[in-house]
């Protein structure tokens, strides 16, 4: 029986990586300073792969496009895309994809002497505790969070 998830409204799309094709762009530098006029060309310094910038581990990385406010505060709006990985140890502080309860959401981890809570970064939104008689599943580690501008 597979058991179906539902989400808080923070979740809107999950996807996994894919780690084949090879995306080098050309990379600027010196650093610039926002305003600063220059000819591109002059200053390229090499090339670039997002890929090997943003993913540490491709087995066990996932994406996730986000729907929801509660964590405006840790710089996490809704339609980013976050870069999660299910290899790292979910710690102390760390911001997680956390399944509680059946449901799945983003949130800060906090582990203190009161007990574990996953926090929401926006004062709107309230924390959880972590009742040990749920079900609390952490899927991985958002590790960087990739945003349109």
């Amino acid at each position: 029986m597979v058991k179906k998830l539902k989400t808080n409204g923070s979740i809107k799309a999950i996807y996994s990586f894919k780690g084949e094709l090879k995306l080098k762009r050309p990379v600027m530098g010196p650093r610039v300073p926002a305003g600063f006029p220059s000819p591109a060309r002059d200053y390229i310094e090499g090339r670039l792969d997002l890929n090997e910038r943003l993913i540490n581990h491709p087995a066990a990385t996932f994406f996730i496009y986000v729907d929801g406010y509660s964590m405006v505060g840790a710089g996490i709006y809704p339609d980013d895309l976050l870069v999660v990985d299910r290899s790292l140890e979910a710690t102390n502080n760390k911001i997680v994809v956390a399944v509680y309860d059946g449901e799945m959401t983003i949130k800060r981890l906090r582990i203190t002497d009161e007990g574990c809570f996953l926090c929401a970064e926006n004062p709107d939104f309230p924390d959880i505790r972590v009742e040990q008689e749920l079900d609390l599943i952490i899927w991985g580690v958002v590790t960087n969070v990739i945003r349109k501008v």
